[in-house]
């Protein structure tokens, strides 16, 4: 089924939220992202609804928290707004601690619709192939990064993978174990 002018409304949306954000530690514009997860949830299923949640995931957290979330409300519905806010670790600046907002987003998702289980398997899984494509560019110099380093970052991404197979396991969601596996194996924790 071919997307409609709200896909695109979305996007272009996106684009210019995060048009001053890249990638961490990189020039790689964040769009990137977004378009690497909206296209995992097109090529998984998942509806156009969806792919536009994908594109906004990161939106209220990285881009304006309430304010944002407000006019996502006003242009695309309760229903997408409610798959963001599943998405979401924290709408607030300064931010909480890191733990804390990811257990916070584990419970979410433990609890989530199956449109959010996809929406945050295919953004763990962008977001895992692209930590294992600069692990083996730089190895372990890339775990600076990352706010825990190495420690907090597998632990974060293994309890997701787990979490998200123990609710409805999709090809998806075994593709995120597998990228998952394959990091662990990478830094040698496989043993």
């Amino acid at each position: 089924m071919p997307l409609s002018p709200r896909f695109e409304e979305a996007l272009v949306y996106a684009t210019r939220l995060h048009a001053a954000q890249t990638r961490k530690a990189s020039s790689t514009p964040y769009i990137a992202h977004l378009l690497g997860v909206a296209s995992l949830v097109l090529e998984d299923g998942g509806s156009e609804d969806e792919a536009i949640a994908a594109l906004l995931h990161d939106a209220v957290e990285d881009q304006g928290g309430a304010a944002t979330r407000a006019e996502i409300l006003r242009r695309f519905g309760a229903r997408i707004t409610a798959w963001i806010d599943a998405c979401t670790d924290c709408d607030t600046t300064p931010k909480p601690p890191w733990r804390e907002r990811k257990q916070r987003l584990l419970d979410q998702a433990g609890a989530a619709p199956p449109e959010v289980r996809r929406i945050l398997a295919a953004d763990k899984l962008h977001n895992v192939r692209s930590v294992i494509a600069d692990y083996r560019r730089l190895g372990e110099a890339i775990w600076p990064r990352f706010t825990t380093g190495k420690p907090g970052t597998l632990w974060f991404y293994r309890v997701m993978a787990d979490l998200l197979a123990d609710g409805a396991p999709s090809a998806l969601v075994e593709d995120l174990r597998r990228e998952v596996a394959e990091l662990e194996r990478l830094v040698g924790l496989d043993a």
